[in-house]
């Protein structure tokens, strides 16, 4: 979603006659846009704003923009307070007050009788762009804004506000003009992707949006990400199954493998429903590959509460685990109202656990697509290697002198790992 964010700005800026530059020492404007999501994102927010004050100390009309969910949706006095040489605070999917800004100054130069070829472009109020202006053979598309669904450890309700689903028409219209720019991979994002539509009129649910931004010519795959255990329908599932640009990968977090913990969580399901879940998925779609996320070190989560999630990975064999350490965040439940009790060393312990688990899953599934013939879209060239991703999403590399970005193309695998695979362009009558 960041990603997404920081696009929409620069497209902004980009708008009003700024150009990017490859340093900070040489900008005029600098926007940090920031991620909250766990302490050492904080921390490192922090230490990003520290360091770019000498350059506002050497600069006074350099333009500093801190956005993003540090700042959140309410106006945080403290910030201001703190980081007093911070010229405008936006929150996370809003350029309006960096433009604002940033059309004030202008006015006031112009007023002072100072003039630049840029400050033409910002006579007229400009109407702020949306998500459509990406680069790349892939680009993120925000389907719904903010969260509403508040589990005890989460930040993101209290700093990217309450759900809102984005205009259907307006969606598929951003989905046409970025193909139309070039890409050929969209994935549709959303803190709960899966509600999108539910605060809309009938008919506009995510399935439809699948089917509609389908038909797009010149689009080669469609992703969409993150799911949630219970708002993933059959319907949604069966789309997957029937819309060839539909990739076959689901990102559905479970967060943990006991029952006790997922309660106290609030994520409203238990580990039999989110076995029963996997099992559906690959029922409905054959050769699906699966995603999850996983919180180790929970408040009270004890040996024998982490050894569940241990055992549910081991039985479900998923092929990606996204993991991380519980780490408190202001506001959220589990901050006021629990302890945070499970230390540092063995959060780490628990972690490295894991992160041996699916290292070796992840490698034995991947040697199943050892001399397979696969699919691969090329998105840029890494050293002397294309880079792409299978439609399960597996990073492949291919070492070749054409030029295939942006090309799909069928990849023969000579080598796979448990992070990435190599293979070579396939011939004719490979299979």
């Amino acid at each position: 979603m960041n990603v997404a964010d920081s696009l929409r700005v620069s497209t902004a800026l980009e708008q009003m006659g700024y150009e990017p530059v490859g340093a900070p020492e040489t900008a005029d404007v600098i926007v940090l846009n920031t991620c909250v999501v766990r302490q050492s994102a904080e921390d490192k927010a922090y230490g990003r704003l520290s360091s770019i004050r000498p350059l506002k100390d050497a600069n006074p009309g350099l333009v500093i923009n801190l956005m993003g969910c540090l700042v959140g949706v309410k106006n945080n006095p403290i910030l201001r307070q703190r980081f007093p040489y911070v010229d405008v605070f936006s929150p996370p999917s809003d350029p309006a007050p960096l433009i604002s800004h940033l059309q004030q100054k202008h006015h006031q130069l112009m007023q002072a009788g100072e003039t630049a070829e840029r400050h033409a472009l910002m006579d007229e109020e400009m109407s702020l762009p949306g998500y459509a202006h990406a680069q790349g053979v892939t680009a993120f598309l925000p389907v719904v804004l903010g969260c509403s669904h508040a589990c005890t450890y989460c930040v993101i309700p209290y700093r990217r506000g309450v759900e809102e689903s984005r205009p259907f028409d307006q969606v598929v219209a951003e989905a046409e003009s970025m193909v139309a720019a070039g890409v050929r991979e969209i994935t549709l994002l959303g803190q709960i992707v899966d509600r999108f539509g539910k605060d809309l009129p009938p008919g506009q649910d995510l399935p439809a949006l699948l089917r509609r931004i389908s038909r797009i010519s010149g689009l080669s795959r469609i992703r969409f990400l993150t799911s949630h255990p219970n708002w993933m329908t059959d319907e949604l599932l069966d789309t997957v199954a029937e819309i060839e640009q539909v990739c076959p990968h689901i990102e559905v977090p479970v967060q943990a493998g006991d029952d006790t913990v997922l309660q106290n969580m609030r994520r409203g399901y238990t580990r039999d429903d989110y076995r029963q879940l996997v099992a559906r998925i690959r029922r409905r779609i054959p050769g699906v590959s699966i995603a999850t996320d996983i919180i180790v070190g929970f408040p009270g989560e004890t040996d024998e509460q982490f050894q569940q999630t241990y055992d549910l990975l081991e039985e479900l064999r998923l092929d990606v685990a996204h993991l991380a350490r519980y780490s408190p965040r202001p506001n959220t439940v589990a901050t006021r109202q629990m302890m945070d009790d499970v230390s540092a060393a063995e959060k780490m312990h628990r972690f490295r656990l894991l992160e041996q688990q699916q290292e070796r899953i992840v490698g034995e599934i991947h040697a199943g697509y050892l001399g397979r013939v696969v699919p691969v879209l090329f998105e840029e060239k890494h050293k002397d290697r294309w880079r792409g991703r299978t439609e399960t999403n597996k990073l492949v590399f291919v070492e070749t002198n054409a030029d295939l970005r942006g090309q799909l193309l069928p990849v023969h695998i000579t080598w796979t790992g448990p992070w990435s695979m190599l293979g070579e362009l396939a011939r004719a009558g490979d299979q």
